[in-house]
């Protein structure tokens, strides 16, 4: 699943706010939990799918702040009588505080954060040997940070990881396509193209 893919599966627009994901997946997981459709396999694929959606937008999209701006109230200033009984008009002192000015996020901040977040979930996709998915979440991050080196790094990885899955699974043209892909992700990366052409051995050896 992409960006766009996530959005879809939820029921929203691309750019939608914190609050409506939330909303939306609270309406839709509802619809969808084990509990509520207990047996059936496609409600409990979506329950799944909407769940993983819905984290991956929770690493991408930050929570509005929403900020209250303080005011002091007028304060009015008691009146001088005079011992004659005539009474001056009264002062008001009227003081306004301005509401402190939030600096704006950084936003190498942000993608960095986005970054490592996304790194835990690939490397828990590949622990539980979810490929499809760390495909997918290895390419939205690459597709944010095009110019990063170590994530093209983590995309050929899992590129290469599930290629000796389907190795095993004897897929093996399946398999000869994401080796390719591969060495075309990060082509300088000498130790991954050592491995990877230790790959291509074995399944010559196997055709």
């Amino acid at each position: 699943m992409d960006l766009g893919d996530c959005y879809r599966l939820l029921g929203l627009r691309s750019g939608a706010s914190f609050a409506d994901i939330k909303a939306s997946y609270r309406r839709l997981a509802q619809q969808y939990h084990p509990d509520i459709n207990p047996g059936d396999k496609k409600a409990q694929d979506k329950f799944i799918a909407l769940t993983e959606a819905y984290r991956f937008l929770l690493t991408v999209v930050p929570p509005e702040v929403t900020e209250k701006k303080s005011q002091q109230s007028p304060t009015v200033g008691s009146e001088d009588v005079k011992a004659t009984g005539t009474a001056k008009v009264p002062t008001a002192t009227v003081t306004t505080e301005k509401p402190p000015i939030s600096k704006p996020p950084n936003i190498a901040e942000i993608e960095q954060r986005l970054k490592w977040k996304t790194y835990e979930q690939l490397q828990r996709f590949l622990r539980e040997k979810r490929f499809p998915q760390a495909i997918a979440l290895a390419e939205a991050l690459a597709a944010r940070l095009p110019k990063d080196a170590e994530v093209r790094q983590w995309q050929a990885i899992a590129y290469q990881i599930w290629a000796r899955a389907l190795i095993n699974e004897n897929q093996l043209l399946k398999a000869r396509v994401y080796l390719k892909k591969a060495l075309k992700t990060d082509p300088h990366n000498k130790a991954l193209w050592e491995e990877v052409q230790r790959d291509f051995q074995k399944l010559e050896q196997i055709f």
